[in-house]
């Protein structure tokens, strides 16, 4: 009897721990904050899971603010992630702390934004939190390097590069991603329309990219 019981109380235990799903909090601005709506990339990552029979294995969340940059992420993360226990964070910053400079004349200088990054990264890991990065996609879908932000979008994606290597973390490098489907797919080289509905926010084959991109990513956790 004493043998069924802890039989019986093991296999409770496994039901349980199979049934906890990986709660995954998507991390960034606008783009995030869209992608828990229909058709948006954290929804289409979402039925990507639940069609590939993982749906009991992972929990999506968005914590998307418009026009945060990366310190606004780390001002915030203690109630808009920390607090919520997620196993996994998918940081998803860095087109307003370069658009805002020509925009707004603010932005985020690479040093700074370096830093508030590294500082991001290090809450999450004393939390015992996965961190999956990505590097920001674009500001205008030309192919030819003639939108205006160029050149900061490539040096702050090299930035991303570097923290995640230095920190032997998961990245999923959507700029590059984005600029090799534009290659491939934007004959007229115009500046919106492939990916994105105004060079920035993402269209529906936009989302379904990133959608993709990161769930390459995630499914390994």
């Amino acid at each position: 009897m004493k043998v069924l019981f802890l039989l019986l109380t093991g296999l409770f235990l496994v039901s349980m721990i199979q049934l906890k799903k990986t709660k995954v909090i998507f991390f960034g601005d606008s783009i995030t904050q869209a992608g828990v709506e229909k058709g948006g990339y954290i929804t289409l990552a979402d039925s990507i899971c639940k069609s590939e029979n993982k749906g009991n294995e992972f929990e999506f969340a968005g914590a998307g603010i418009g026009g945060n940059k990366v310190y606004d992420l780390y001002l915030r993360m203690q109630k808009d992630v920390l607090e919520k226990k997620p196993d996994a964070v998918v940081i998803y910053v860095g087109v307003n702390d370069v658009w805002h400079k020509s925009l707004f004349g603010t932005g985020t200088d690479p040093d700074k934004f370096e830093k508030f990054y590294q500082a991001i990264i290090d809450k999450l890991k004393e939390a015992n939190i996965k961190v999956i990065m990505c590097t920001p996609a674009v500001i205008g879908e030309k192919t030819d390097f003639s939108n205006p932000q160029d050149g900061d979008l490539n040096a702050y994606s090299a930035i991303i590069r570097k923290i995640a290597a230095v920190n032997k973390l998961q990245l999923v490098d959507l700029r590059k991603a984005f600029l090799d489907y534009n290659l491939a797919n934007n004959k007229e080289n115009a500046d919106k329309g492939i990916l994105t509905t105004d060079r920035v926010h993402l269209n529906a084959k936009g989302n379904l990219l990133v959608a993709q991109e990161m769930w390459k990513v995630i499914q390994s956790y």
